[in-house]
């Protein structure tokens, strides 16, 4: 399972997705995303387990 991480001009992260169609939705919606990283798998693994994507961006 694949997840990416997307940020802001400044470098911040502003949501965390599953797909590139999330990630489209999320342009659509206007959010300002500069920059998209997909995250290490160790990184995806803590993810999956937390929490979902979504939950992270509570605008989506």
């Amino acid at each position: 399972m694949n997840f990416y991480s997307c940020f802001d001009q400044r470098g911040n992260v502003i949501a965390r997705c599953q797909t590139h169609e999330e990630i489209e939705v999320l342009r659509r919606m206007g959010r300002p995303i500069a920059q998209v990283k997909k995250l290490r798998s160790e990184e995806a693994v803590v993810c999956s387990l937390t929490s979902s994507p979504a939950e992270f961006d509570e605008d989506f």
